[in-house]
């Protein structure tokens, strides 16, 4: 009589061990992957194809026209497209070079000589970036208040000093409702939230330089000004190009802070009109969702080429060129 071969218990064991080995990390890790195609590249792949199509969101997804490229070609045409990214170019200059011109000296202020009050100056200027947008925004719009905000008071108040009088407007400033005024108020915004972030960045470099080479600098008579220039700034390179790289994508996708100071509809002149913005007019007012896809493509690649000279300029292909 012949009888089937037993399989030994370690055998067993062995078998669900090897099983565990090989597949058990993929079964854990299979969620964040699942969620991924649902959350993440679902949505990436359907505007690429929407951006090809005429598509009222109303009518449902079976009223879907193939219309090739003119929903590219109605933004490239469009002179409110390209005044929305003038605008988005202009707020992104004005309220990122100031964020780090003063977080690089701020860091190495706290990395100095507020070295024993590091974690409360960190603290403090890191503040604004985890406060709630909606909150700062609604908090500015009221201290630039035309007739009773608190930014119009205190100039009027400067303006009556007898020395330095003459530096300051006596009258109120409309800043959310002239044309000249939108733009640095926006970009205002903006540098108060961010430049706590950057701040960390610039100290988390600073940190990691080796203190040897300010101590070799103090040795050979360096001053503070000349340690700075030639030993924090160059070796802060690699830094300013994730801090610059972070800055130049979210200053190109501005949109709370203009929407809630401008009401959503720009301000005067639309000079607060981001792209961003006028993407979502473009969807939730027009119902236009296939021109909207085509404007953040257009977008990405606004921001994938801008990122490229980044790269050149602070990226390894920058710093080998400059060794």
């Amino acid at each position: 009589m012949l009888t089937s071969p037993r399989v030994s218990p370690a055998r067993r064991r062995g078998g669900w061990t090897e099983f565990q080995r090989r597949y058990a990390p993929y079964i854990f890790i299979s969620p964040f992957f699942l969620l991924f195609l649902v959350f993440g590249l679902f949505p990436i792949l359907f505007n690429a194809y929407l951006s090809f199509q005429a598509w009222q969101p109303g009518t449902g997804l079976g009223e879907m026209e193939f219309v090739g490229l003119r929903n590219y070609t109605d933004n490239l045409t469009d002179p409110t497209f390209w005044q929305s990214l003038k605008n988005t170019a202009v707020l992104a200059l004005l309220s990122g070079l100031p964020q780090h011109l003063l977080a690089i000296p701020l860091a190495f202020a706290a990395a100095g000589v507020l070295r024993r009050m590091q974690h409360l100056v960190t603290a403090v200027y890191f503040l604004p970036y985890i406060t709630s947008i909606v909150a700062i925004s609604v908090i500015f719009f009221t201290l630039f208040s035309w007739q009773y905000g608190v930014i119009n008071a205190a100039l009027n108040a400067l303006s009556g000093l007898p020395l330095i009088g003459g530096l300051f407007p006596a009258e109120k400033i409309n800043w959310l409702g002239q044309k000249e005024y939108v733009q640095p108020a926006i970009a205002l915004v903006v540098i108060w939230r961010y430049v706590g972030w950057n701040m960390l960045l610039y100290l988390s470099g600073i940190q990691s330089i080796p203190r040897e080479l300010y101590e070799a600098a103090s040795v050979d008579g360096a001053t503070g000004w000349q340690q700075f220039r030639f030993i924090t700034l160059p070796l802060l390179r690699p830094i300013m190009f994730v801090a610059v790289t972070l800055s130049l994508i979210g200053g190109l996708q501005l949109f709370e802070e203009p929407f809630i100071l401008t009401n959503g509809t720009g301000g005067a002149g639309q000079a607060g009109l981001t792209t961003i913005m006028y993407m979502y007019r473009t969807y939730a007012n027009y119902s236009d969702a296939g021109v909207a896809a085509a404007m953040s493509w257009l977008l990405f690649l606004v921001i994938g080429g801008l990122t490229l000279v980044n790269n050149r300029l602070f990226g390894r292909s920058g710093l080998a060129g400059r060794d």
